[in-house]
Formats: C-alpha cells, sequence, structure tokens
C-alpha cells in the first residue's frame, strides 16, 4: 500500500461457505470503499484495495480476496489486461477455498481456467502506460507455479497458491 492509504486490517475471521454462517462483512467494506466506480486506464498495481485482496489470499482470507479483486476487476477498464489477471486471481482464490473445504478436483479445474487467464494475458500487447497491475505482475512465475500444481497427481490443502507475494514491486 502507498504511505497515503489508509490501513486495512484483516477480516475478524476467514469465512468457509457452509462452516461459518455470515462473512466479515464489515471489514471487506472498508476496503471496496476504496475502489472507484471506474478505473482510469489501467487498474493501479499499487491501488490499495488491490494489494489488501491480494494480501487476503495469502493470509489465507480466499473467500474475502475473491470479494475484494472481483470489485476492483469491476471497476476495471473492459477489454483491459488488468481484467485478465484479475480473473486469473479470483479463479486462484477460489481454486485454494475448494482446497480448504477437500474438493481437489474443483481446484485443479479452477488453477487450469487461470491458467488459461494467463495464457491469454501473455499474448495481449502491454499498453505501455506502465504503472498498471498486469503491466508489472510476474505473471509467468505464477503461470509457471499453477503449471507445477496442476502437474501433480492430486491436490491436497497444503497445495494453495500465493499470489500477492509475487506481486510486489
Amino acid at each position: 500500500m502507498t504511505a497515503s492509504a489508509p490501513t486495512l486490517a484483516l477480516p475478524r475471521w476467514a469465512f468457509t461457505p457452509g462452516i461459518e454462517t455470515e462473512a466479515d462483512h464489515e471489514t471487506l467494506a472498508m476496503a471496496k470503499a476504496l475502489v472507484p466506480a471506474r478505473f482510469n486506464g489501467f487498474v493501479p498495481a499499487r491501488h490499495p484495495a488491490l494489494r489488501y485482496g491480494l494480501g487476503l489470499n495469502d493470509a489465507g482470507f480466499f473467500w474475502e480476496s475473491h470479494e475484494i479483486l472481483e470489485a476492483v476487476w469491476a471497476a476495471a477498464p473492459q477489454g483491459g489486461r488488468e481484467r485478465i489477471l484479475l480473473r486469473a486471481c479470483i479463479q486462484i482464490a477460489n481454486a485454494n477455498l475448494k482446497l480448504r473445504t477437500d474438493r481437489p478436483h474443483a481446484a485443479s479445474r479452477l488453477f487450469g481456467e487461470a491458467l488459461a487467464e494467463l495464457d491469454e494475458l501473455g499474448v495481449r500487447k502491454a499498453s505501455g502506460a506502465g504503472g498498471g497491475f498486469a503491466d508489472a505482475f510476474p505473471t509467468a512465475a505464477l503461470a509457471g507455479l499453477l503449471r507445477t500444481k496442476l502437474a501433480q497427481p492430486a491436490l491436497s490443502r497444503a497445495d494453495w497458491v500465493a499470489i500477492g507475494g509475487l506481486g510486489r514491486t
């Protein structure tokens, strides 16, 4: 996050559908409030809601990560590279949640969908604007990590994928 960005607290608990009855919507609302109605041109790599959503995934808040990243995705420019990368990150957070609920086949499918998004991103030209999430993110490293996971005979809870640490710029 930038020096002027507010410090966003982690949710009070990690929501897992079918286990908890409610998510910590109050905490997530503070991050969602930082997302503009529309980003102009691209999603900044250092936008606090984006960084928060990626960090939530890496802290084990997979459902919450999906919620924040989906809000950023909705505000991203239509047809932009950031929307593709955000879809991949959302799929990874969903796959991680599936691993938590012991659904490894669903997780593999979602990791595969995320990899397809990253492959699509690889054929799209960078905007040249600089500072955009898709321009700054190490897509090849994430794609390689997903390929390694998908090559395993079976996935377990321990095979969840961190994405925020890869995107440190």
